[in-house]
Formats: structure tokens, C-alpha cells, sequence
């Protein structure tokens, strides 16, 4: 069974080789591959995990690895990650995301506004990258367990909500 230091060590080995979207991509398929780790799955995405906890926060390089357990159905509207990226990973459940193309940007207090362009479902073992700037969105029918990898920890940047058009 892989260990959170090992994904950890495997996320910020691809980071350093490949600075850019290319490491990204890369650490999306490394996740992908440890999501298909059943063991992995049942060590670190557990039903009394709270929304988020961070597993590993990378001193060197600054992403988070982050275990989620969010419960019941849920959308979110459109939205991106600020300077940073993340890569949603499916460990248990499914998740309905979409991505949207920017339309108008947010200006002084007003949500921005963005278009769909497609729709897809995240199911366990899979990865998906939303790179810096990229806007998306969500919805789950059911309680779900994800992994997801954050360029930096989200919680201490500010994100713009954009609505569908």
C-alpha cells in the first residue's frame, strides 16, 4: 500500500522535473493510479473524515494533498482556484463536473459569468487537473471521497464564483 509521504514524494519528484502543466499532468495520473490502490482508499478516505482534512502540506514547493468526505448532494457553481491549481482525484462515490469558458470576469462585488462547455463524471481511480484559471463546477447525488492536490492550500487564498450563462 502507498503512503501519503510516498504520494507526496511522487507529486513534488514530478513538480521538480517538469515545472508547469506538464508536472501537473503528470501528478494527475499518479494520483489517478493511487485512487485504484483499494487499501490506499480505505486507509486515508474514511467516513469520519471531516470536508476536508490536509494530509500533507509540501514545505518545499507548498501544494496540500487533501482527503475530502463530503456528504449528500451538493452543487457548486462555477468557480476556479485563484493563482493556483488543483487536481480532483475520486477515491469513493462519483462527481458530476463540468467546465465552463469565462464570459465576463467579476467586478466590484458583481459574480463573474461563464459558459458551459462540458460535462463529464469523475468515478473512484480517476484524476481530472483544473489548472490555473481554469473555471469548473459540480455536482454530486451522493455522498463522495475525493483526494484532491492543491497548487497551494486553498484556504488561504481568496476564489471568484462566477454564474452559469
Amino acid at each position: 500500500m502507498k503512503t501519503i509521504e510516498q504520494l507526496a514524494t511522487q507529486c513534488r519528484d514530478a513538480l521538480k522535473a517538469k515545472p508547469g502543466s506538464g508536472g501537473r499532468k503528470d501528478v494527475c495520473a499518479i494520483l489517478a493510479e493511487t485512487l485504484r490502490d483499494a487499501e490506499f482508499v480505505d486507509a486515508y478516505l474514511v467516513d469520519s473524515n471531516p470536508d476536508r482534512i490536509v494530509l500533507h502540506e509540501d514545505s518545499e514547493l507548498g501544494f496540500c494533498i487533501c482527503a475530502h468526505h463530503f456528504r449528500g448532494a451538493k452543487v457548486r457553481q462555477p468557480h476556479g482556484h485563484g493563482p493556483t491549481w488543483a487536481i480532483y482525484g475520486q477515491g469513493r462515490g462519483e462527481t458530476i463536473m463540468s467546465d465552463f469558458e469565462l464570459v465576463e470576469a467579476p467586478s466590484a462585488g458583481k459574480r463573474g459569468k461563464a459558459r458551459r462547455l462540458d460535462t463529464y463524471t469523475l468515478t473512484p481511480g480517476t484524476a481530472h487537473l483544473y489548472d490555473i484559471g481554469k473555471l469548473h463546477g459540480l455536482r454530486r447525488e451522493r455522498s463522495a471521497h475525493l483526494i484532491r492536490i492543491e497548487g497551494m492550500n486553498l484556504h488561504n487564498i481568496s476564489r471568484e464564483d462566477y454564474e452559469e450563462v
